[in-house]
């Protein structure tokens, strides 16, 4: 499992416009791709 950091959370929040917690769960389903 992918540490999902805070800058992680940050630049999806910036290309989504999603609120953090929906990024940061986002992030740790897809262990940490955001691509």
């Amino acid at each position: 499992m992918a540490e999902i950091t805070a800058s992680m959370v940050k630049d999806l929040r910036d290309r989504t416009d999603a609120p953090m917690m929906d990024c940061k769960k986002a992030l740790t389903e897809a262990n940490g791709d955001s691509a």
